[in-house]
């Protein structure tokens, strides 16, 4: 069933608040999960999204999911070049602004309140060292500001509030959803434990012009390069040390840490129903050409949780 067919044939099975969690491009898992969830008759009537799960949260509330899946898999027909305003001096090395715009002319403009099902976008707010719920406003300025991961995009500065990635103090939503009447609250951790040979099972799957879209990445990963120079290079993962030990990559590692530890709290303060547990090393933070791989993943997971 797709989510935008899914409002005109109402589920039987048991209403489902969803918590997406945090984790760069294994996000993209959420949409796999999303769609095993559907097809099983599962009613998602509340969304509450970390970063990643807030922008997949969204655009599954806007029933624009499936708009969005066909063009994340297909990122070399899109001049993601263009998308990237890079900004100096501004807390982040991109704006971010052209890509909430290429996001808004796929989706819509879409207000939360406008939205079929109770949804919550989780961000921190750096000056009063508070996590912040985003219920109200345009839904891509809410999702601005919850991906805003600290040193790659610039902060949302918003009414007082210097707003930044919520990933840094609740990456894995589960008390938003505390106050919703459903009948199972499902949590989706992106930071799961490392298994043998996930990467390779995501590498796998390929899209139609897959060696395409290997080349059209590493162009762009080129042009950042040539834009920023050395300290681009070691952001795109060119250490001379290797990539374990470029600076992204031991920024990553390193949000990634904090992030466990965090999620692990906070399932412990409020439990979900049921935790689907993607592997930490399914694939790198910026991965996103490995779409199709990880929307497999997320279903493959998915259904053995389910069973």
């Amino acid at each position: 069933m797709s989510s935008e067919s899914s409002g005109s044939e109402p589920a039987q099975g048991p209403s489902v608040s969803l918590a997406l969690g945090s984790g760069g491009a294994r996000g993209l898992a959420h949409i796999g999960v999303i769609d095993v969830l559907l097809e099983r008759g599962y009613r998602i009537n509340g969304i509450a999204g970390c970063s990643m799960g807030a922008l997949i949260g969204g655009v599954f509330a806007a029933g624009k999911l499936d708009v969005y899946r066909e063009w994340v898999c297909a990122l070399e027909r899109t001049d993601i070049i263009s998308l990237m305003d890079i900004s100096f001096g501004n807390g982040g090395l991109l704006r971010g602004n052209r890509i909430m715009d290429a996001l808004r002319e796929l989706i819509g403009d879409v207000d939360i309140g406008d939205l079929p099902m109770k949804y919550v976008a989780v961000a921190t707010d750096l000056n009063s060292r508070r996590e912040v719920w985003i219920n109200k406003g345009p839904l891509f300025d809410a999702i601005r500001s919850s991906i805003a991961i600290p040193t790659l995009f610039t902060p949302v500065e918003q009414g007082g509030r210097t707003l930044v990635d919520g990933g840094l103090l609740n990456p894995l939503p589960v008390s938003p959803t505390l106050s919703d009447i459903t009948d199972l609250t499902i949590a989706v951790d992106l930071s799961g434990s490392a298994e043998s040979g996930v990467a390779e099972r995501v590498n796998r799957v390929k899209s139609a012009d897959g060696e395409k879209k290997q080349s059209y990445h590493a162009a762009i990963e080129g042009f950042v390069n040539d834009a920023l120079g050395k300290v681009a290079k070691s952001l795109a993962g060119k250490s001379s040390k290797g990539d374990e030990n470029s600076m992204m990559d031991v920024v990553n590692r390193s949000f990634e840490v904090m992030q466990v530890t965090i999620a692990r709290h906070n399932l412990a303060s409020h439990p979900a129903d049921l935790v689907i547990r993607v592997p930490r090393n399914a694939c790198r933070s910026f991965d996103f050409h490995k779409a199709a791989g990880l929307i497999k993943l997320g279903r493959e997971l998915t259904e053995q949780a389910l069973e």
